[in-house]
């Protein structure tokens, strides 16, 4: 199986993120164990006037990987402790990224992980920040083409713990599969934005 090419990941934030769920997110670590999970949901943060995205203050040591090229890997601690990977999406300059918040196990995971939010799938799948601005098509850490996911199958609403972001809290820019047991947390009914 091809991994996905560099021009998958290099279109809007948003647009990827619909595109990731149902693809396969896979690690190998130095000694060839293979794990793999299937991306059941994904945050956008779509470039610096997103007030909730990374890119909003700057070009800085920390975010620069965000600003491209796209199909890298963007690690980072959140609360000091649990990791969280997202691509880099979009043109060179653009600083975006897709937080993947949600993995589905496949192969190579031990039995029982959780895998039902950023820092969890993280952990399951040996993701650390010496992952990060790695190539996404390298051997150690790619993404492949897995299931369609149709459209029907798409829910999207508010991004999660953002709330410093204003308005831009409230867009909904978190997608996720409607029947997938791994989500990381269902939203309200009234907060739901189905198509």
């Amino acid at each position: 199986m091809t991994v996905l090419p560099p021009s998958f990941y290099a279109r809007p934030a948003l647009v990827v993120a619909r595109e990731l769920l149902g693809t396969l997110l896979v690690v190998r670590d130095a000694t060839g164990l293979r794990r793999v999970g299937r991306i059941v949901e994904t945050e956008a943060y779509i470039g610096e006037h997103d007030l909730a995205c990374h890119a909003a203050k700057g070009l800085t040591p920390r975010t620069e990987v965000m600003f491209g090229p796209p199909g890298r890997a963007y690690m980072y601690l959140i609360y000091g402790m649990h990791h969280c990977f997202n691509v880099v999406t979009d043109a060179p300059g653009v600083g975006a990224a897709v937080l993947v918040r949600a993995v589905e196990p496949v192969e190579g995971l031990e039995a029982g992980a959780r895998t039902d939010g950023p820092g969890k799938l993280c952990k399951a799948l040996g993701l650390t920040l010496t992952h990060n601005r790695m190539d996404l098509a390298s051997p150690g850490l790619h993404l492949l083409p897995g299931v369609d996911v149709a459209e029907a199958r798409v829910e999207r609403g508010p991004r999660i713990g953002v709330d410093y972001a204003g308005a831009w809290a409230q867009e909904p820019f978190r997608l996720w599969v409607r029947d997938s047991q791994h989500v990381s947390k269902r939203p309200a009914t009234r907060a739901r934005n189905r198509p």
